[in-house]
């Protein structure tokens, strides 16, 4: 939706946005993913991602900043779209080794964005984010009730 789209028709729903968001999740190849690490030092990076409808799924080296803070603290920031319709997800993340990545999820990955992490150099981990909680709005409009998710669990 662009700035013009939220002033002519309003805030759109929970459900409407709920729908997009995940479509969003769906489609969309690449997150800003945020992390810090045990002193606080942010790290802000784009990456491929691929989501399974429940986890998004995340490839980068253990040895980098993101890998190594994800590690740690398992904690993550993923920021979806751009500044006028953006998708805001916390979780948590769970490295996940190459050889045992579920059935489907390294192919499915590879297919969105023709990049296979399981190919490349031996130090990519992937990641698999659970939300536990997902905003979407807009626009000021829609920041009353943007949050769509809590403590994991769907509001509508």
């Amino acid at each position: 939706m662009t700035e013009v789209d939220a002033r002519r028709s309003g805030p759109r729903s929970p459900g409407e946005r709920k729908r997009q968001a995940l479509e969003r999740l769906a489609r969309d190849i690449d997150v800003w993913v945020a992390t810090a690490d045990a002193d606080g030092e942010p790290c802000l990076v784009p990456l491929t991602f691929c989501w399974d409808g429940e986890a998004v799924w995340l490839a980068t080296r253990r040895t980098n900043p993101t890998g190594r803070n994800l590690s740690a603290s398992g904690r993550v920031r993923l920021s979806f779209g751009h500044t006028r319709d953006v998708v805001l997800v916390h979780g948590t993340a769970r490295a996940v080794p190459r050889e045992e990545l579920p059935d489907g999820v390294g192919d499915a990955f590879a297919a969105k964005d023709g990049w296979d992490p399981r190919r490349d150099h031996p130090a990519y981990l992937f990641y698999r984010v659970v939300p536990q909680l997902l905003q979407a709005w807009g626009t000021v409009a829609e920041m009353p009730g943007r949050t769509l998710l809590r403590d994991g669990k769907w509001l509508l």
